[in-house]
């Protein structure tokens, strides 16, 4: 059985965490905080002092951290995992970054003889906790046939979108801005049916069974009917950091995103008010501006 290491052990990497072990890996990992390497200890899981030790135990590497410079820092620093790891290992990035980001990581990789596999994934919390992320694969038909069964453990739905290093991110960018229009789009439409006077339970009803009716939809609106806004496992940086990246390569391409660019405005705006706050937090800022409250 394969040796598998993970950087990066908040809500997203003990999630994965799990699913390796539930499928028998063995599994080594490394986070900053003590806390977090406990709860992996807890799993069963061995907790490392450093990438190196991460690296002396394992063939293949996750990293899920939270950023571009935290994923080059982690691959290319001094004791990171381009140094200490073998040829012919393995790092798969799972983190959402900017396909630039990732594509400086090639060459260095390429001249050390380790593979890399950009794959970054979709689902969040719940779905790492599951077992049932989307995972965007860019690497060779070789390379992604030998982690498959890593890939398994952790995601249901595995695509080979490509196979050149940024291809994998590049999806995910794509759909985030999907995702965080969708977002902002719901939190308008509840907050102007109950300005209007309807019931916002009925509101939510509707929206659920008619042609626009989604999981995400069904998810986020219950938790702001619910007025939870905080730990639901959707912290509002986040998607403020991806709807960054989205609007980066929309720059970087020439292409209008007059949909996106108004989410990322709202998220933006979200930030600042609510920083500890998570994704639907946002309906408190237009319930402020319309002088009404989404509940039931």
């Amino acid at each position: 059985m394969k040796k598998i290491g993970i950087i990066g052990l908040g809500d997203m990497g003990i999630g994965l965490s799990r699913n390796i072990l539930k499928a028998g890996f063995e599994l080594n990992g490394f986070d900053l905080r003590s806390e977090r390497r406990d709860l992996l200890k807890d799993l069963g899981g061995t907790p490392c002092g450093s990438i190196s030790e991460v690296c002396q135990n394992s063939d293949v590497v996750m990293v899920m951290v939270m950023n571009g410079t935290q994923v080059q820092s982690v691959v290319l620093d001094s004791g990171g995992l381009m140094e200490a790891m073998p040829t012919g290992s393995y790092i798969i990035v799972s983190s959402t970054i900017k396909p630039s980001e990732i594509r400086v990581l090639v060459e260095p990789l390429k001249k050390k003889g380790i593979h890399l596999i950009d794959s970054p994934v979709s689902g969040g919390k719940s779905g790492a906790e599951k077992g049932t992320l989307t995972m965007m694969a860019a690497t060779s038909e070789e390379n992604l046939n030998a982690q498959r069964d890593l890939l398994q453990a952790v995601g249901k739905d595995i695509y080979h979108v490509g196979t050149e290093a940024g291809q994998g991110q590049t999806v995910k960018g794509a759909l985030q801005a999907l995702i965080g229009s969708s977002f902002t789009a719901i939190f308008e439409a509840m907050v102007l049916g109950t300005k209007a006077g309807a019931d916002p339970r009925k509101l939510y009803e509707v929206f659920c069974s008619s042609g626009v009716g989604s999981k995400l939809l069904k998810d986020c609106g219950e938790l702001i009917l619910q007025r939870k806004f905080e730990k639901t496992g959707s912290h509002i940086g986040t998607m403020y950091k991806d709807l960054g990246i989205s609007m980066s390569m929309a720059r970087e391409t020439g292409c209008a995103m007059f949909t996106t660019s108004a989410a990322y405005e709202l998220f933006q705006a979200g930030m600042s008010l609510f920083p500890e706050g998570d994704n639907w937090s946002i309906t408190k800022l237009l319930e402020q501006i319309a002088g009404i409250e989404v509940k039931g």
